[in-house]
């Protein structure tokens, strides 16, 4: 009688502990999806001053070529068009990102904040690439004929290997920003700070939930 009193202590003690632990479990799963939260909302005022800033610009850009078109040369018309297209398009991709950082729930599976990160972070990449698109125009808007025909060849070759070496520097940091890259010098310095650290610790604190799932399945 005393071995089956003992037995069933025991079984009642493990049921305790079992549910003790898969609370504890959860309480640490929702406070980390909290830090998450916490991490992703401090990208907010950075984000809403770049679309503050940017409509701005691409206000008074679009004025400026406005009124100047009947008397402005071709190469500012195309330099300052590209420039604030693809302003236009970062503008975009951030309001993008914003209404995606309010849409992250700490209530919501940890699989659908991934996805939301994963958007986060592709989006966060193609916004440097077409802001670093942007170099070659800053060396060619105050480009005019008059320039090109009679200008002294010393300057223009000056010209032509400064707006060259942007140009290059452009195509080969659009084809080249991506994740894969993220442990090269030049990508930890271009991509760090508040545009790109809580995203990376956030995608940390949830990796680690996962693989702690999984070591406590096995």
């Amino acid at each position: 009688m005393e071995d089956t009193a003992i037995i069933n202590l025991w079984k009642s003690y493990e049921k305790k502990l079992e549910a003790n632990l898969l609370l504890n479990r959860k309480n640490a799963e929702d406070i980390t999806k909290m830090k998450v939260q916490s991490f992703l909302a401090s990208m907010q005022p950075l984000k809403i001053f770049a679309i503050l800033a940017g409509v701005l610009w691409v206000g008074f850009v679009d004025l400026l070529i406005i009124n100047v078109f009947p008397v402005a040369n071709l190469f500012f018309l195309i330099s300052a068009g590209t420039q604030v297209l693809l302003t236009k398009l970062a503008i975009g991709i951030y309001l993008y990102q914003t209404i995606l950082i309010n849409q992250v729930d700490s209530s919501e599976p940890i699989l659908a904040t991934q996805e939301k990160i994963v958007r986060l972070k592709s989006s966060t990449l193609w916004v440097a690439r077409f802001m670093f698109l942007q170099l070659p125009v800053w060396t060619t808007f105050y480009w005019n004929n008059a320039m090109l025909e009679n200008g002294n060849m010393a300057l223009l070759i000056l010209q032509a290997i400064v707006t060259g070496s942007f140009t290059f520097l452009a195509v080969w940091l659009f084809f080249n920003i991506k994740y894969e890259n993220r442990e090269k010098k030049w990508f930890r310095l271009i991509f760090r700070g508040k545009e790109w650290d809580p995203m990376i610790k956030s995608m940390e604190l949830l990796q680690q939930i996962e693989e702690y799932k999984i070591e406590n399945k096995a």
